[in-house]
Order: C-alpha cells, then structure tokens, then sequence
C-alpha cells in the first residue's frame, strides 16, 4: 500500500466514525421520544460497515483477500443505517399521553450509557486515524528531507 493508501484508508475510517456519531447523537437526542411521525416511540439506529476495496472487486482480489491476511485493508465505508426494532421497555404511567389501555407507555430501546460508550469508543477511533494521516504526513517529509540532505 503507497502512502496515500495508507492517508485514504484513515480518511474512509474517519468518515465512517463521523457518521457513527452523527447516528450515536441522534439516538441520544430521542431518548426520551415516545411518539414519532411514523406511530409509536423512537428506535434505535446503528451504521452497517463493510471493508472498501478500491483497486479490483473481482472474485480472484477477495480469494487472495482470504488467503493472504496480512495485506493491509483498504478502509472502510458505511453501507446503511440499520434500525433496532426491539421492543422498549413499558413504564406505567397511566397520564402520559401515549399510555395504552392498561397504563403503559413504550420508551424508546435506546441505552444512554451504551450510547454513549459507543460515542467514545467512536470519538477514539477517529482520533487514531487522525494520528495515522498526520503520522503518514510525518513520514513523507522525512523522506523528501533525506532527499535534499
């Protein structure tokens, strides 16, 4: 992989973290969204990853993919946004507005503290692909000041 392999595979995987927290943030955002435009309390969202392949997406580059691992992937993209539709839990309130007949309202599936988990981890690994690209800088211009030496 040349350098600017290395610089495209951290931007596609700091794309891809962005776009995950976009969808983290929302999913914070409604936590406590108990009726929506399409009926019924808001559902967890989550990104679908799938490795990008930027040279060749014949069968004979996947074969090779699988039997020779150690070669260095090419990044990643977001291939959807996928919803989670299990069930929230049912609070009683018998007040609320969007109580059923015997008293229970459905909160949204969303888990703040596994939301925002999934925020850091997120927040991290854009950061390390963020210290690749500059790593990745680093080294380019040490290599065009040995030239000039």
């Amino acid at each position: 992989m040349s350098m600017f392999g290395n610089i495209e595979a951290s931007a596609s995987g700091m794309t891809a973290e962005r776009l995950r927290m976009d969808v983290i943030s929302n999913n914070l955002a409604n936590a406590n969204t108990t009726r929506t435009a399409g009926g019924g309390p808001y559902k967890r969202r989550y990104v679908v990853f799938q490795p990008r392949d930027n040279n060749d997406p014949s069968f004979l580059k996947m074969l090779r993919g699988q039997i020779d691992r150690s070669q260095p992937g090419d990044g990643v993209r977001a291939v959807g946004i996928g919803t989670d539709n299990t069930q929230g839990p049912l609070v009683y309130d018998p007040g609320h507005p969007d109580a059923n007949a015997q008293g229970y309202v459905e909160r949204p599936n969303v888990n703040v503290v596994a939301e925002m988990i999934d925020m850091i981890t997120a927040s991290r690994a854009y950061e390390a692909n963020a210290t690749a690209i500059s790593s990745a800088k680093s080294m380019a211009s040490q290599a065009l000041s040995i030239g000039r030496s």
